[in-house]
């Protein structure tokens, strides 16, 4: 299984964000795919999740600013960011489980700065 994350960049406050995570090895039809972050100073936290079966969430501190998709012909699965503040700046990755086993994402830089 490996997962590509990708999309991260400069972008100013207020702006918005794709990432994309391209996932192999396994399909997200099969195993849901969940977004982290890793803020610095703080642990990694999990931000959003696309489930298998077609159901998404998103941690409610985000108040609704980030939102996940998914294209199922591409194995992918996205998250979508708005109204981004410089407390979002971190590397985001995605994750997926398989067999008990759980599977990381290199990690995309998202830096929100003017």
């Amino acid at each position: 299984v490996q997962l590509q994350a990708f999309g991260g960049g400069l972008v100013q406050p207020g702006g918005s964000l794709r990432l994309s995570c391209a996932v192999s090895g396994t399909l997200i039809t099969t195993n849901g795919v969940a977004w982290y972050r890793q803020v610095p100073g703080y642990q990694r936290q999990w931000v959003a999740t696309f489930a298998a079966g077609g159901a998404s969430n998103s941690a409610d501190s985000l108040q609704g600013r980030f939102d996940v998709s998914r294209d199922i012909a591409a194995n992918t699965v996205y998250l979508e960011m708005v109204s981004l503040t410089s407390e979002d700046t971190g590397v985001y990755y995605c994750s997926t489980m398989k067999r008990g086993v759980r599977f990381w994402g290199q990690g995309t830089l998202v830096t929100v700065s003017s």
